[in-house]
């Protein structure tokens, strides 16, 4: 079963949904640095010029993540329907999406900054959390339906949803305080809080009350903090942990993103 997670910023408060995507095997994990795979290159390539050779480079190179993207990120239909890749093309023919395409490729010609940035970020987590894989992580073009979609061997950054605040298609969509998580820097913050989220579900998680739900996204943001080594997410949740995590009497790491104390940190509100 495939899931997705999603996290949406509103006002300081925290919503979360899910979403699983699968790891496209031929990618090969490295342990101590991390290069985002260029997939979107590969779907641009076809989307704006038709090119077969790239469509079967998505099909064979990329199976999982074509899937993924044409199914649950487009809801296109069932990649395994006769003119589904037709369906496909056709999608991205609409003016505003090809802009975006070519914006994505200009923006982001070079991740070099992104790499070094998530290299340091995951080897800083595999330090507090020593059982968390370092993902792949490949970039892709959605269709401003989502930003990260993960699973426990796979992180994928949707660009197109990454291309700053002053976006003018941004402008028509979003809210201005939407649109301030919509740029390059939130990336790796967005993949590491996602990729937490994905490792650290708590059972029965619709049963918890509003706070425990929105505290229990402070402890992943708190993480999250220590992991970029710096304070980047600034909420009364996360402060609420922070101060939790300086009493003598605090619950380890993975104590805090598994099982937290939920009463004890009520008591901080």
């Amino acid at each position: 079963m495939r899931k997705v997670f999603y996290i949406l910023f509103i006002v300081g408060l925290v919503c979360v949904g899910c979403e699983f995507k699968l790891r496209n095997a031929d990618l090969e994990e490295s342990e101590h640095e991390v290069e985002v795979e260029r997939y979107d290159r590969i779907e641009s390539r076809y989307l704006t010029t038709g090119d077969f050779a790239a469509l079967q480079q998505m099909s064979t190179g990329y199976p999982m993540q074509t899937r993924a993207l044409i199914e649950d990120v487009l809801q296109l239909g069932d990649v395994n329907e006769p003119n589904i890749n037709n369906t496909f093309l056709k999608f991205y023919q609409d003016s505003l999406l090809q802009e975006i395409i070519s914006d994505v490729q200009v923006q982001y010609a070079k991740m070099d900054d992104i790499n070094e940035e998530l290299s340091k970020a995951f080897g800083n987590l595999k330090e507090i959390l020593p059982e968390a894989e370092t993902p792949t992580i490949y970039a892709q073009i959605g269709a401003l339906t989502q930003s990260i979609v993960v699973d426990d061997k796979a992180v994928g950054i949707c660009l197109d949803k990454y291309l700053g605040k002053d976006y003018p298609i941004y402008k028509r969509y979003y809210t201005e305080e939407q649109r301030r998580q919509m740029t390059r820097e939130y990336i790796v913050p967005d993949c590491i809080t996602f990729y937490i989220l994905s490792l650290c579900q708590i059972k029965n998680i619709d049963k918890l009350s509003t706070f425990q739900r929105d505290i229990h996204i402070g402890c992943i943001m708190w993480v999250a903090n220590k992991t970029l080594g710096k304070k980047f997410f600034k909420t009364r949740y996360v402060d609420i942990v922070e101060k939790y995590m300086k009493q003598e009497n605090h619950q380890s790491i993975k104590e805090l993103l598994y099982t937290p104390d939920f009463k004890a940190l009520e008591k901080l509100k």
